[in-house]
């Protein structure tokens, strides 16, 4: 055993307790500090009062005052198209819904282009039914839906009032219908014109080939004052002769190898229908140009004839008196 001078004192023995003063030594304390220490007590006393209104205080929130996360798009657009308020609906003109009673295969579900004078005819079949400014003006409505629109720019007949079919309808009527479904779009896509301008080009060019016309003619025909709706008709006629240029070549090539449509097909792997209706096809184009070519010689002809037997007549027509 060691001996108790010599041990070494434990570290974590606890210091010992201070002498607890009895109440008249705390209260003398207290009074002769009272004078010295009011100063340096008083910020102490100010941190007591103020501690227990920061404790009252709810705990600050994480991201506090920055507002809610941004909501996901759709359910921004829910949001919006709640708060919008809801569009009372489309009153239909009773004269519309009288011509749908008479004529449901013009006016109903489906609508197609009328011939050319039927409000004249609408008139003067239905006197007690119409009035001639009221129905002028639902035939207007009728004319300018997107449905009727539709239906000029898909090329379909007109018809006539018990529904057989006339006429197709005009090439520049198609063109202009289908300029205004462009516009039509443009506006409800915020007007983007660059995603839908190849489906305008694309409908465009489908219409110069059902118009029976060449690409000139057309292009004579549907040219206006709009330079844009000018430039989209140049991109489609444009196309359409890159497309000519590829057929004519497929023929010069059919034509100098010597070989069937089947062999032909075979040597280029392609399909056999495609072949033969691409280079019937090229055929008829070149009737059709022959012919144009034709037809506007013939009519160049009759203008220089008409020129030449009208020189002179005037030549023998006398002199008008000179005025005094």
């Amino acid at each position: 055993m060691t001996d108790a001078s010599t041990a070494t004192p434990k570290t974590n023995a606890r210091p010992p307790r201070r002498q607890q003063l009895d109440m008249a030594d705390q209260l003398k304390q207290l009074q002769a500090g009272a004078g010295t220490d009011a100063g340096a007590d008083a910020p102490a006393q100010q941190q007591q009062q103020q501690r227990p209104q920061q404790a009252s205080r709810p705990p600050r929130q994480k991201n506090a005052g920055r507002g809610p996360r941004a909501q996901q798009p759709q359910q921004q657009k829910a949001q919006a198209q709640q708060q919008q308020p809801q569009r009372a609906p489309r009153k239909v003109n009773p004269v519309l819904e009288r011509l749908f009673e008479l004529y449901p295969q013009l006016f109903g579900a489906r609508f197609v282009p009328l011939k050319l004078g039927v409000y004249e005819e609408l008139l003067a079949r239905h006197p007690e039914d119409f009035k001639a400014e009221d129905l002028k003006i639902a035939m207007g409505q009728h004319a300018r839906s997107t449905r009727y629109l539709e239906a000029v720019a898909a090329g379909l007949a007109r018809h006539d009032l018990d529904g057989n079919a006339l006429d197709p309808v005009a090439p520049e009527h198609v063109h202009h219908a289908i300029l205004e479904l462009h516009r039509r779009r443009m506006l409800r896509n915020n007007g983007n014109a660059e995603e839908l301008r190849p489906q305008l080009v694309a409908r465009i060019a489908k219409a110069v080939e059902a118009s029976g016309l060449d690409r000139e003619a057309y292009a004579v025909l549907v040219r206006s004052r709009d330079a844009n709706a000018n430039a989209v008709v140049d991109e489609a006629l444009a196309e359409l002769a890159e497309q000519a240029a590829k057929r004519e070549a497929l023929l010069r090539a059919f034509e100098a190898s010597g070989r069937s449509e089947q062999e032909f097909a075979d040597m280029y792997g392609m399909k056999p229908g495609d072949v033969t209706r691409t280079l019937q096809r090229v055929r008829d184009d070149k009737k059709r140009a022959e012919a144009a070519a034709a037809a506007a010689a013939v009519a160049a002809a009759a203008v220089a004839a008409t020129d030449v037997q009208a020189a002179p007549e005037a030549e023998a027509a006398p002199d008008a008196p000179a005025a005094d």
